[in-house]
């Protein structure tokens, strides 16, 4: 019997040393929570295209996204930049160092990354990747998110505020570098214009054609083509080109001309404050909800695979009104966007 009782006794005394736990420290690793049991934050990787964060456009929507995620998450992020004339090796190196390095998810910024992803992913089998701009075989995988946006839709309606906000029926649009996907901004953007404007000119100019893409970071290309523009007789020039845009708007101020941004509300960024009177619009591209939404999967284990559309409909591209600029022909704007929403205008996408 007291065999019996010394066993209980033994026990309980174990069980109670269990519940208090010990004062020796954890080994397991840190946690956002209280409790051991909270689950670690995620580490997230994120690699910029050419311009990288600062560029007062594509890359700062993508960080805006992040930063949302850092603080509503508490996650831990690793930013990576890219740098120009770099190979799809180059790209790939940059991939696996966060791959390498434990970051799960990771996004990669810009259609430039499609081989380097889709090679990465391939060999980090579980990590999950995410690919802004592009839906090639060479970047779809198991565990690749293809997030693409309705560009010309967007184009579209800054297309028609462009002719509607000209004097001399002449506008502009500069592409950053010839491709498939800039297209898109343009021939959506022409399309608009001749909507409001049927007899309006639109001068066409890319900065620099592939492989060379210093066409999305080059302020000093995209002044000399502007001026160009403007001395042709465009009074209202809109572009699709990353940095390159700052020195489109330069010109515009410095001729008493107008300029169209693009992917931010390019009239609020801090470094364009000196040229943002002449910013009458940007065409929203809106990179900060695809990557927040991503991680956000990731987070609650959604993650899903293939491409997902940002387009008109579902808020992914649109215009700004920041500076009350194109408040007089915002109906008519609204009128077009309605009008693409419901099917009746197929804006095209292709040239």
């Amino acid at each position: 019997m007291r065999g019996i009782q010394l066993a209980a006794g033994l026990l309980a005394l174990g069980l109670a040393m269990t519940a208090c736990g010990t004062d020796e420290p954890s080994n397991s690793g840190s946690s956002s929570g209280s409790s051991g049991a909270a689950a670690p934050a995620l580490k997230v990787g994120l690699a910029y295209d050419i311009g990288g964060r600062g560029d007062q456009s594509f890359n700062d929507s993508a960080a805006r996204g992040l930063d949302k995620a850092k603080s509503e998450f508490g996650i831990e992020a690793k930013e990576l930049e890219a740098t120009a004339g770099e190979t799809d090796a180059q790209k790939e190196d940059r991939l696996r160092q966060l791959a390498e390095g434990g970051y799960n998810p990771i996004i990669a910024v810009g259609f430039a990354y499609c081989k380097a992803i889709g090679a990465v992913a391939k060999d980090s089998p579980d990590v999950k990747f995410a690919i802004i701009d592009d839906f090639e075989p060479d970047c779809t995988a198991t565990n690749v998110a293809n997030l693409t946006f309705a560009e010309h839709e967007g184009s579209y309606l800054v297309g028609a505020a462009a002719a509607l906000k000209s004097k001399t029926g002449n506008v502009g649009f500069i592409g950053g570098v010839n491709v498939p996907l800039i297209q898109k901004f343009e021939v959506g953007f022409t399309a608009g214009v001749k909507a409001a404007k049927p007899d309006a000119t639109v001068q066409v100019k890319y900065l620099t054609q592939p492989p060379d893409f210093t066409g999305f970071n080059d302020p000093a290309k995209g002044e000399t083509a502007a001026n160009g523009m403007f001395d042709a007789g465009a009074d209202v020039i809109y572009a699709a080109a990353g940095g390159s845009g700052n020195g489109v708007f330069k010109a515009a101020k410095a001729k008493g001309k107008l300029g169209i941004g693009v992917d931010s509300d390019q009239y609020n960024q801090p470094a364009l404050a000196d040229v943002k009177d002449v910013i009458i619009t940007s065409m929203l591209k809106q990179v900060d909800v695809a990557v927040f939404g991503f991680i956000s999967s990731v987070k609650d284990s959604k993650f899903a695979n293939g491409q997902k559309i940002y387009d008109l409909a579902a808020g992914g591209v649109g215009y700004s009104t920041s500076g009350g600029k194109i408040d007089d022909i915002k109906s008519q704007l609204d009128g077009y966007k309605s009008k693409i929403v419901s099917g009746e205008i197929k804006v095209p996408d292709k040239k």
